[in-house]
């Protein structure tokens, strides 16, 4: 199945589910991470602000037990970026937080992801190196939670 994108190009689901997959670890990521990872990529090019970082509200919506009926649940600060390349593919980001630099990074990151000549460099030099630091925290995290972990039994007392 193939989806129209708002700067009118076709992309598959396969290139959609694989930009999802980048701007998840970026989400995830910390910025300085983002900048370590970026900084070590030699001529880079630069990408625009397409409009200015702007930093907004949205609304946590959540459902009780996942599919109990919808309620708002808070308000959540966010920033979002649109970077373009001199090539013309634009880069998106919505990050929680007012991390502005965070997100213009994320925004270069994606932009270059869809450009076919650094899409591999992004891939490799960006993304797995952040991918594998976020699965390096999880397991800390993980490890950290099973070490406080409580198993409770009940002994049946054999009363007459």
């Amino acid at each position: 199945m193939l989806v129209l994108a708002k700067d009118m190009r076709i992309e598959s689901e396969t290139e959609t589910a694989g930009r999802r997959r980048v701007m998840a670890v970026l989400a995830r990521s910390e910025r300085v991470d983002i900048d370590k990872q970026i900084g070590a990529i030699e001529a880079l090019p630069r990408g625009r602000n397409v409009r200015p970082v702007q930093i907004g509200l949205v609304m946590l919506r959540g459902r009780i037990a996942g599919i109990g009926a919808p309620f708002n649940l808070g308000e959540a600060t966010v920033t979002r970026a649109v970077v373009r390349l001199p090539t013309g593919e634009t880069g998106f980001s919505y990050v929680f937080g007012r991390d502005e630099e965070k997100a213009n990074r994320a925004a270069l990151v994606d932009a270059l992801w869809q450009c076919p000549k650094w899409r591999a460099t992004v891939e490799s030099e960006i993304i797995a190196p952040l991918a594998q630091m976020l699965r390096r925290k999880d397991a800390v995290a993980a490890a950290e939670t099973a070490a406080t972990r409580v198993d409770f039994f009940t002994l049946v007392r054999g009363e007459d």
